[in-house]
């Protein structure tokens, strides 16, 4: 179920954002990579674990670096930092042990992390779509 849900809520997110125009911004991308690497910090801090909200913030700072990087330089870039949060995903567990972290989490998220940027891609090379947003 968790894969499934992440995978609908990329899509609709995707989607959301192409046809509001939000995703005209280059910000709005950066700004979900940030959002969905904070994620793991806040599980720490929930569980009460300094130790891991430090390990974790170390973690979630270079996926903040990346979504700088490319909010200043290419869209491909953040794709790329989203993406390979959805590997960090399915990583994780074995990585950093996170007592806060919900058990289905990894699954909902990397699916997320790795479908909204395939639907980015989708979107972008579409040229129905992409004659929309001029």
């Amino acid at each position: 179920m968790a894969y499934f849900i992440g995978m609908t809520l990329a899509l609709a997110t995707t989607l959301f954002a192409r046809r509001t125009g939000f995703d005209r911004d280059r910000a709005f991308y950066p700004t979900v990579v940030i959002v969905v690497a904070s994620y793991y910090v806040l599980f720490a801090a929930m569980a009460g674990s300094p130790s891991t909200v430090m390990l974790e913030s170390l973690v979630m700072a270079v996926f903040v670096v990346l979504a700088v990087m490319g909010f200043t330089s290419s869209p491909w870039l953040v794709m790329a930092a989203l993406a390979g949060h959805g590997v960090f995903d399915a990583v994780h567990g074995a990585m950093i042990v996170n007592p806060g972290m919900p058990p289905w989490w990894p699954a909902f998220c990397g699916t997320y992390d790795l479908v909204a940027p395939a639907a980015f891609v989708l979107l972008r090379l579409s040229p129905a779509m992409e004659s929309r947003q001029s």
